[in-house]
């Protein structure tokens, strides 16, 4: 395999894993869509994903998870049970996409790379959602809801058309989440009053 497709694989499959953490199976459908259509090459062993019945079962679980995400109380209840699956999903749904590579490097960067930028994107949707719980007695979740669905389904769609470019973005996002972090916790520290 050459290194620009083993590029082009990898980034496919963090695009699609940081695509997880916003909705765990708005992107699982849409790769089971373009693998069913013949417009994406699935590893070996991840056929299943393009059939119909995976077709439909994503379709289905997909909806709930979208309804779901606008009920009260509903949403964070989603996101407790979500932050694990979402580990996974986005482990599964790398693998899924790297084809042609060696197995080790292909679960490795799947479990490290894939799995990680789910974790990442979902803890922060998570500790988001909290915050607009908190600020706005949760009126504000279903705006955030609707832009974390648009955002799956964006970045997801992004993956497949231009790899390279949905992993940038995911690592431009997640360099901006770490300076925005950085400087809260400066912040608070200066505010702390000092120690007599």
């Amino acid at each position: 395999m050459a290194a620009t497709e083993m590029a082009l694989s990898i980034a496919l499959g963090v695009g699609l894993a940081a695509a997880v953490g916003l909705r765990v199976f708005v992107p699982l459908l849409v790769v089971s869509v373009a693998a069913y259509s013949g417009h994406l090459t699935l590893s070996t062993g991840f056929a299943w994903l393009g059939s119909a019945p995976a077709l439909l079962m994503l379709a289905v679980a997909a909806l709930l998870e979208i309804i779901g995400y606008y009920i009260p109380g509903v949403d964070h209840l989603l996101d407790a049970l979500t932050t694990p699956a979402a580990l996974l999903a986005g482990t599964i749904v790398s693998a899924a996409v790297m084809s042609d590579l060696p197995p080790m490097v292909k679960w490795s960067t799947a479990i490290i790379a894939g799995g990680g930028a789910a974790g990442l994107t979902q803890g922060a949707t998570a500790l988001l959602r909290l915050k607009s719980s908190a600020l706005s007695g949760g009126l504000a979740n279903p705006a955030l809801a609707s832009g974390e669905l648009g955002g799956a389904l964006a970045l997801s769609l992004l993956s497949l058309a231009a790899p390279l470019l949905a992993a940038a973005l995911v690592a431009a996002c997640a360099v901006a989440a770490l300076f925005v972090l950085r400087r809260r916790l400066r912040a608070r520290r200066a505010a702390r009053p000092p120690h007599p």
